[in-house]
């Protein structure tokens, strides 16, 4: 009997992945990078990176070290971890320790110079009450985003969002996170910022991170695009601040068009 209710289970299994892989295949992948882009060599001169000791974040910071279009990456982050130190040690990283999300204050002297911000700061829902959660996904981005255009609003600029697959829904997480869009996108309106907001599925930490189960989800996942590599997400980051003219203020990006996008940085790589 045991036996049976264990096959059971694994086949429903199963099917729900091929049925959302079926989804991702049939639904995701809105936009097509140009083949032939005008890229901007200095859009992504100077990246600030947010968030980089969480899984996602370490896949952008290590996007960043690893493009030689980034000549200097300032780290914002209230702990260093195995990356950023040695990221500084290269010289390519400066690590800022921040305390205070929603005073930018002390950045002043560097926000002038920064082209390209890969916000990868956040939290789940799961782990906070909705309050502290709507302050660190709306209050905290949206207060950097005012003091940058404090500093700064001439082009090339640009600042990417991690929101997620399921941003569209009616939880509350989902309601926060698609204002903090709409807010995010309503402040760059008026300058040269553009504001990209990434609904991506399942982001896969950096190799240095990954575990086994980490890439079972992704071998299971992959087919209907419903996963990126935090790196390669990060790459697809890079590559749409490069092309400062292809995507306007404001465009989502969904998990296909970020791997789409990150193929184009892989393939514009030396």
């Amino acid at each position: 009997m045991l036996k049976k209710v264990i096959l059971f289970f694994l086949l429903g299994l199963l099917l729900v992945i091929v049925a959302f892989n079926i989804w991702g295949f049939a639904t995701l992948g809105t936009l097509s990078p140009a083949a032939e882009p005008v890229r901007d060599a200095d859009a992504n001169r100077v990246v600030m990176v947010f968030g980089a000791t969480g899984s996602a974040g370490d896949g952008l910071l290590k996007a960043a070290l690893e493009d030689p279009e980034v000549a200097k990456v300032y780290v914002i982050t209230r702990r260093s971890s195995p990356r950023i130190e040695a990221g500084v040690s290269s010289g390519k990283v400066e690590m800022r320790l921040h305390q205070d999300f929603t005073d930018y204050s002390s950045l002043a002297d560097v926000l002038g110079a920064v082209n390209t911000v890969l916000w990868g700061l956040g939290v789940s829902s799961l782990q906070v009450d909705d309050a502290t959660y709507t302050r660190i996904q709306v209050d905290f981005p949206v207060a950097f985003v005012e003091a940058w255009l404090a500093a700064r609003t001439e082009g090339p600029m640009s600042f990417h969002y991690i929101t997620g697959m399921g941003t569209d829904g009616d939880a509350h997480w989902a309601l926060e996170k698609s204002r903090a869009e709409r807010e995010l996108t309503d402040l760059a309106e008026t300058g040269d910022l553009r504001v990209f907001s990434y609904r991506s599925a399942l982001i896969r930490p950096a190799a240095e991170r990954a575990n086994a189960f980490h890439y079972i989800l992704e071998a299971l996942l992959r087919p209907g695009s419903l996963v990126i590599t935090s790196d390669e997400l990060g790459g697809a980051m890079l590559e749409i601040s490069a092309r400062s003219d292809e995507l306007p203020n404001g465009t989502l990006i969904d998990a296909a068009d970020s791997i789409a996008y990150g193929k184009a940085h892989s393939s514009s790589q030396p």
